[in-house]
């Protein structure tokens, strides 16, 4: 069987996951990929699947949307979810990686595939003279797309693309940090130690908190509008509405004890480790668009922080995003040229898994299209369901989104709220088993 060309542009965790699995199924595709010719503000390796944002893949639990989500990939076999849970670190209930190991091994499955072609070279527009030998483009270049392919996109849709920014937390040595103030320990599990804690008294929030508010930030280019992602504020826009708005964010005291004083701190900063031997940690929750003095200035004033070693500061970047309800056929198509595919982020989820997820759904569907196979979305009660919906429905605002339980139909009886996400979990495991049984 003769099979189309395919160009897949972005060889980030969508692009990755679409290519994995069409070659799993004998189809072959060109992937291209910028780097290293090229970098992004936020990458800094050249290897593919690359996790600038954070190590974490967020929770594990099946009675989360993204646990849940997650376990429906490996249910579909996904690539890249089985390389994260075997470069897997320490952390608690959720799933993080060791990000360094994470893309090499991702990196090394796609070059040994000898049905994915790699091509080391960016890709400026739809038009781009590389692409011409291909019967199907795949656009995955993710919330970091380049500015002349992001106008490139917004001219075939007839409309200016949407975007808003998403920031980084800093990650520092973990050996720096002083152990005198700081302890090993998680929120909700006395058996597990998996976050490095940082407890603050009242004196010592107020001083971060004020420190934080005079702290010089990164200007905004003037042409471009503010839009932050609410699941991803930096810590700084979180505190201008308050100042007790991180006290019920990233700096809740909830669950601990200050080993010190035997009684719950006022606040609490967390530090996610980011490699399996705990050398270096991310400071859970403070994504910041802070200059890099006044992030030191800043963090240090965290109790066990004072004389901590950065090893990477935050930063802030542009996240770009299509009204995927508005130009995307069903098949992540655009709706004025449906020779070009959607994948990742760039169509309107957010997150690593979801991006995956979204990466793999496109492979599974041209894959069905190529093998001229019948293929039904999954149920809209599970999670990679209702992540695919939220691309569909038609709504006055479409926002990116994570995979949550929101985005499901509502239980079609009463139930107790504490009773509610096992019942979605339940349901969404039931309805997804019986759709892949039938495909």
């Amino acid at each position: 069987m003769k099979h189309p060309k395919i160009a897949i542009v972005g060889g980030g965790l969508a692009g990755c996951e679409c290519a994995l699995h069409l070659a799993k199924n004998s189809i072959k595709t060109t992937l291209f990929e910028k780097k290293p010719l090229a970098y992004s503000n936020a990458h800094t390796s050249e290897n593919l699947a690359e996790l600038v944002c954070s190590n974490s893949l967020r929770s594990n639990e099946l009675t989360t949307g993204i646990g849940l989500l997650k376990q429906e990939l490996r249910d579909l076999e996904s690539s890249l979810i089985q390389i994260a849970d075997k470069t897997s670190v320490p952390a608690g209930k959720a799933l993080a990686v060791n990000r360094d190991l994470f893309s090499q091994e991702a990196t090394k499955l796609v070059e040994d595939s000898p049905l994915i072609t790699i091509e080391r070279k960016e890709i400026t527009s739809l038009s781009d003279p590389s692409l011409a030998f291909a019967d199907r483009i795949i656009i995955a270049t993710g919330p970091l797309t380049s500015e002349s392919l992001s106008n490139s996109i917004a001219e075939t849709i007839g409309a200016s693309h949407l975007y808003f920014y998403d920031a980084i937390a800093p990650i520092i040595t973990t050996d720096s940090v002083d152990m005198s103030i700081a302890f090993w320990g998680s929120r909700y599990s006395e058996e597990e130690a998996d976050y490095l804690n940082c407890p603050m008294t009242k004196e010592e929030y107020e001083k971060f908190y004020n420190t934080l508010l005079k702290a010089e930030k990164v200007p905004s280019h003037n042409f471009e509008k503010e839009a932050h992602f609410e699941g991803c504020m930096p810590i700084e826009a979180l505190a201008e509405r308050g100042e007790k708005t991180l006290l019920f964010g990233p700096l809740k005291p909830v669950g601990f004890n200050d080993p010190r004083t035997g009684r719950r701190p006022y606040a609490l900063v967390q530090l996610r480790p980011e490699n399996i031997n705990k050398t270096m940690c991310n400071i859970v929750g403070c994504q910041t668009k802070l200059t890099y003095p006044a992030q030191k200035e800043v963090f240090s004033t965290i109790p066990g922080l004072n004389n901590v070693e950065f090893v990477r500061f935050g930063s802030v970047h542009r996240n770009t995003y299509v009204n995927a309800p508005n130009v995307l056929t069903k098949t992540l198509a655009l709706k004025t040229n449906t020779q070009v595919h959607l994948a990742g982020q760039i169509t309107g989820v957010e997150g690593y898994v979801e991006s995956m997820a979204c990466g793999l759904w496109l492979g599974m569907i041209l894959t069905a299209n190529i093998l001229n196979k019948e293929i039904s979305p999954p149920p809209q009660t599970s999670s990679l369901g209702g992540l695919i919906h939220h691309l569909q429905a038609p709504t006055k605002r479409f926002q990116p989104s994570n995979a949550h339980f929101g985005l499901v139909p509502e239980p079609t009886e009463k139930l107790k709220k504490k009773e509610r996400k096992a019942w979605y979990t339940e349901r969404a495991r039931k309805d997804f088993q019986k759709w892949l049984d039938l495909s």
